[in-house]
């Protein structure tokens, strides 16, 4: 069985650098999936509360434990902290994530996005058809205050780790300067049409390791399609260096992040897709191959999410 490189956190801990995303991966098919990556490799999951399917993740890694597939020393685990959490409701949303995923304690918390909702429960929807937000949520630029909750649980043991999620350098240099933690991660979306340079080289010099979601790109958001151009997973350029390469266009796309020295979290329910995603340490793209999908940039973001200035004014 293939074992993954890993990349070391400015703990010491080591992370490593293609896990299974599970955004998105309904109840009754995260399981199986889980199940599939754990056989084929994978020993990095990244999770979050708002999923909504951490209690099945969590049976699924124990019968993993119970099973004598895998140890939990072997396993890397991040969760997040959702919006309607921050400060002082982290340590429970920490606490209902461990009961949840059945461990003692996570490898990394993140803070979700640098937003913080004034009410613990969120109107439902949470968003309207056109995915703007409810206008009944109240929100705030800040997570100062959550970040002492984290280094709290950092303190702990609860957590091995602590960083970020959809940060700017701007909202970085903030937190550091109000603390004397560095975030271990920032997670962001990050694909050749959204290559961002300066926050990967920003993140690299603050010793802060860059894990990108949506590596594949993403038209199931709130931005829809990128007008003008294909998906990346059809777009003539990907496409040609797979062939080249003799690689399916996901594997390009993996491989090209992982070899600028970013994690990687896929998200797929297939098995099949899941163990190819995971195949992609036996070949090298050359320097050329690595330009060619650097001038897709488009600085095009598919997922909005919760991005200030975009639903809610800075």
């Amino acid at each position: 069985m293939a074992t993954t490189p890993t990349l070391t956190l400015n703990t010491g801990a080591t992370m490593p650098v293609v896990g299974l995303g599970t955004w998105k991966s309904a109840p009754g098919e995260v399981a199986a999936a889980v199940k599939a990556a754990l056989h084929a490799g994978y020993r990095h999951f990244d999770c979050a509360e708002i999923y909504g399917n951490e209690a099945e993740v969590g049976e699924t890694l124990k019968a993993a434990f119970d099973e004598g597939l895998v140890k939990r020393e072997e396993l890397f685990i991040t969760s997040k902290v959702f919006n309607h959490h921050h400060q002082d409701r982290a340590a429970d949303a920490l606490r209902t994530t461990l009961k949840n995923l059945q461990l003692a304690y996570l490898d990394l918390y993140l803070i979700h996005w640098p937003i913080k909702f004034e009410d613990a429960v969120i109107p439902q929807p949470s968003r309207q058809p056109d995915g703007s937000p409810n206008p009944l949520i109240k929100a705030s630029f800040e997570f100062l205050d959550t970040w002492k909750a984290m280094e709290g649980l950092l303190k702990e043991g609860l957590v091995r780790a602590i960083g970020v999620s959809n940060f700017t350098q701007e909202q970085i240099d903030q937190l550091l300067a109000d603390s004397q933690t560095v975030p271990a991660v920032n997670q962001v979306e990050f694909h050749p049409y959204l290559v961002q340079k300066e926050l990967l080289d920003y993140c690299t010099a603050k010793g802060i390791v860059l894990t990108a979601y949506s590596p594949l790109g993403s038209s199931d958001s709130y931005t829809g399609k990128l007008e003008g151009a294909p998906s990346l997973l059809k777009c003539g350029v990907v496409n040609g260096i797979a062939a080249e390469a003799g690689r399916s266009p996901a594997q390009v796309l993996i491989r090209w992040a992982v070899q600028k020295g970013v994690v990687v979290i896929p998200k797929s329910v297939n098995e099949e897709r899941i163990r190819a995603n995971f195949a992609v340490f036996d070949f090298e793209l050359s320097a050329d191959q690595v330009a060619r999908l650097d001038g897709l940039n488009r600085d095009h973001r598919f997922g909005l999410g919760w991005m200030p200035g975009h639903f809610f004014p800075l």
